[in-house]
Parts: structure tokens; C-alpha cells; sequence
């Protein structure tokens, strides 16, 4: 069954703001089993919205052979609030011919919420208007905010559009696609495709199909049914291993099992699944394997701690760290000799070494990493081009290990290409610490 999604916003038309709900509908849509085959954004425009609904509907003169696939589900977001450009109520009345009828019992809540928030206080006039509803719409009443959302019919018989429109909010449209829509709509539809998500950090897109193209569409071992995706997210690559069968459990076997083959093609970038996260990953394999962090950052500028510590309970794993970005600092507080700054520079392995190796001491940490680079747009050289990043990961007990890395692309760029990279030498040693010690506790088992 076909599903399409309209957003509504000047913001959006105008580039001021980027469009992340359309794309997480789009997600949830495909997730219940629908074919989403369309996404149109319009300003906040009541004739603008009016023409869109009835042309996504199939429904009224502008339809005909060249409006596209009728949508029989109709997700729209955007203009529920209260001000002067908030159209869309007024709109969708205006294209199904009814009036605006206001809802005693969402006015109420709405006043409701006003006096119970924290600066407890009447409600503004204007919100008034966000309890007006087209005539036989049925209200989604929003417990997260105050602009309810509603559903209406377009169109009649067979092909008649349900249409749901939600506020553009995304925690509220979120809660109300959750509490309202996902409910109403997973019936219409029997789900007969299942999809795997993993999500891979450190190869790029064309590299990944590369390992992949035995099992991916026309390979030597593809498989029927199975299709094979990827959604680049810098620095991420997300693999999709989409399955079409009779009914979504025959989908499900199919799509894991062909998932299996690709995460031990891609088993050395491969962290988890679609909502995995890699620094949570990272620090779980830091918690596994008993091993607290400490940092030395330059180029970074302390990137590489708020990727580590965004995550809860990082203080498990996270003893701290240092952002030395002068060589004053370097010297003053990791202890790096100036003569070794001298002769090699601040962009070199040498001192990489000796940051990481004055850091993990400073703290007593039993794994440190530190990164010192050329993050552009200036400062390179012949031999130093920008994007020229030295790491060391130092391990107490271990030889201190260095490596040198030259990242394309613009300051952001380089920058959070060396956070990504040093968290991927943070996540091997960690799991050299878990392998290490898996073989010993093998070793030591006796023979039965």
C-alpha cells in the first residue's frame, strides 16, 4: 500500500531548516510495510497546502495521469500552532469544503497544560485557534504539547485517502505518529518485507559494495529478494539488507540470514545494528575489557572526550584528559620535551607519542590516545600538507603504537575523521584486551 508524507513550512522551502521528520516518517512508514512513494514540502501557503493534499490524494481537478501513485495514507506535519502563518487546519478545511468547528475538549486541555507548566499561567488567545478542527476530523490529542492533531478522510470509496496531520515539532510529531497514526494505519497493510540495518565506521561507501559485490544485485551469490543498500552519514556507512517475501517471517530469515554474510564480509568496520552508536560501542568495549581512558587532544580540540562522554555512564571508562592545542601546553602539561617539539615538529609521531605516553600517566589510566594534526584551512606544507593527522595509543605495560593519517576534506572534516579513527584504535585494543583474555581462559581449561 502506498503511503506519501507532506511537510508544511516556510522554514523548509527556504533551507532554514533541515527537513529530519520527513526522513524519520519515512523510516517508520517503510518499517510498518508501506511503499512510501513521495515527499512534498510546501510553504506556508493555504492555496500552496490545499493543491498538495488534494494532488498527493488523486482527489479533485488537479489529479489526472500525470499527478503520480495515488498515496492512501497521507502523513503531513507542520502549521498546527497558534501564530498568523500556522495555515494548515485552515487549509485542509478549505480543500474538503467544511467549516472550522472548534473542540470543546481540546481547548480544555490546551488551557489545561498552560496552567499546570512550570510558570503556571492563562492561556494565550491565540492558541484558541489550535482547537479548531475541520468538520469530522478526528483529533489526536497531544499530551506533550499543546497543538492536537487530527485525521481526515479525502476522497470516497475504495480510493479515499486517510490523511493525518501532526505538528512539526519532532518530539510532538514523534509521540503523535507513536500514539495515533502507527496504530490506526499498521492494519491497512500486510508487512511482507523485512530490513536489516548495520551500521559500519572507517570504510567508504564504494569500498563496503566492493566487498559486497558477490552477495549484492547481479553478484555471483545474490539472492532473491534480497536487496542491498547504503546510507552514508559522515564519518558512518549504513548497510541495508532489505527482504521481500510471502509474509514478513519468510522476509525476516531471509534478510538475517544474508545480514550474517555481509557482517563477516565487513566484520573489521561492522559495530551494530540501527540505533547502535558508535562511541557507545567504543565504550562498552572499554568497559568489557576493564580499561579506563585517558586523552591528549590538539587539532581536536576535545572532540574525542564529548563523542566518549555524550554517552551515559561514560565515567566507568573516562578518567579525563587534556586538550594541549599550543606546544606550551604540550610541554607544560604531558611533560613532551621541547627539543623533541623542535626537531619534529608538533605534527609528528614522536610527539604523539609523548602525549599520549605523558597522559596516561598523568592520570593513571591503563589506555590513552592522543592525536595531534593539521585540521586546515592553513598552516600546511610541502611535507605537512592539511589533513595530516599523527596518533599513539599507549597501553600501560605495552609498547606505545603510532601511525600517520592524511584526511581529505574541509576543517570539520579532518576533524572528526581523527576523533572517528582515534575511537576505532581505542575499540581494537579493547577488544585485543577481551580476545587476549578469552584465549587464556581457554588455554586454562582443563581437557575433558
Amino acid at each position: 500500500m502506498t503511503a506519501a508524507i507532506l511537510s508544511i513550512g516556510t522554514e523548509l522551502t527556504r533551507g532554514e531548516l533541515v527537513n529530519g521528520n520527513a526522513r524519520w516518517l519515512a523510516e517508520q512508514l517503510t518499517e510498518l510495510g508501506f511503499q512510501v512513494v513521495e515527499h512534498a514540502t510546501v510553504a506556508d501557503d493555504a492555496k500552496h497546502i490545499a493543491s498538495a493534499l488534494l494532488r498527493l490524494c488523486q482527489s479533485g481537478p488537479q489529479s489526472g495521469p500525470q499527478s503520480g501513485p495515488q498515496a492512501r495514507v497521507l502523513v503531513c506535519t507542520g502549521g498546527l500552532g497558534p501564530t498568523s502563518d500556522d495555515l494548515t487546519t485552515a487549509a485542509v478545511a478549505a480543500a474538503l469544503g467544511v467549516p472550522l468547528e472548534r473542540d470543546a475538549a481540546s481547548l480544555a486541555a490546551i488551557e489545561a497544560r498552560y496552567r499546570s507548566g512550570k510558570i503556571a499561567r492563562a492561556m494565550p488567545v491565540l492558541n484558541a485557534k489550535q482547537a479548531d478542527f475541520p468538520r469530522g476530523a478526528h483529533v489526536l490529542p497531544n499530551a506533550v504539547g499543546t497543538a492536537p492533531g487530527f485525521a481526515v478522510t479525502i476522497g470516497s470509496g475504495p480510493g479515499a485517502t486517510r490523511a493525518f496531520f501532526m505538528p512539526g515539532v519532532p518530539s510532538e510529531m514523534q509521540h503523535l505518529f507513536a500514539t495515533h497514526v502507527a496504530p490506526a494505519i499498521a492494519g491497512l497493510v500486510k508487512r511482507k518485507s523485512f530490513q536489516v540495518h548495520i551500521r559500519t565506521v572507517g570504510l567508504a561507501e564504494s569500498v563496503l559494495a566492493e566487498r559486497l559485490r558477490d552477495i549484492d544485485l547481479g553478484g555471483a551469490r545474490h539472492t532473491p529478494g534480497i536487496t542491498i543498500g547504503y546510507r552514508a552519514s559522515f564519518p558512518e556507512v549504513e548497510v541495508k539488507v532489505l527482504a521481500e517475501r510471502a509474509d514478513l517471517e519468510q522476509a525476516r530469515a531471509l534478510a538475517q540470514g544474508v545480514a550474517g554474510e555481509v557482517q563477516q564480509l565487513l566484520h573489521d568496520v561492522a559495530y551494530g545494528g540501527k540505533d547502535s552508536n558508535y562511541p557507545a560501542h567504543v565504550g562498552e568495549l572499554l568497559r568489557r575489557a576493564g580499561l579506563q581512558v585517558a586523552l591528549a587532544e590538539s587539532c581536536t580540540g576535545g572532540l574525542i572526550g564529548k563523542l566518549l562522554t555524550d554517552v551515559a555512564g561514560s565515567s566507568d571508562y573516562v578518567l579525563g584528559g587534556a586538550v594541549t592545542y599550543a606546544n606550551t601546553a604540550k610541554h607544560r602539561m604531558l611533560g613532551v620535551d621541547k627539543a623533541l617539539l623542535r626537531e619534529h615538529g608538533a605534527v609528528s609521531e614522536e610527539v604523539a607519542r609523548a602525549m599520549a605516553e605523558g597522559v596516561l600517566q598523568m592520570l593513571g589510566a591503563q589506555i590513552a590516545v592522543a592525536v595531534t594534526g593539521i585540521a586546515g584551512p592553513g598552516g600546511g606544507s610541502e611535507h605537512k600538507p592539511v589533513g595530516t593527522v599523527c596518533f599513539a595509543l599507549a597501553l600501560a605495560g605495552a609498547p606505545t603504537r603510532t601511525r600517520t593519517e592524511l584526511f581529505p576534506g574541509d576543517r570539520e572534516r579532518v576533524r572528526v575523521r581523527t576523533a572517528y579513527t582515534a575511537l576505532r584504535l581505542l575499540a581494537q585494543a579493547a577488544q585485543e584486551t577481551l580476545d587476549a583474555r578469552e584465549s587464556a581462559h581457554v588455554q586454562q581449561e582443563p581437557a575433558s
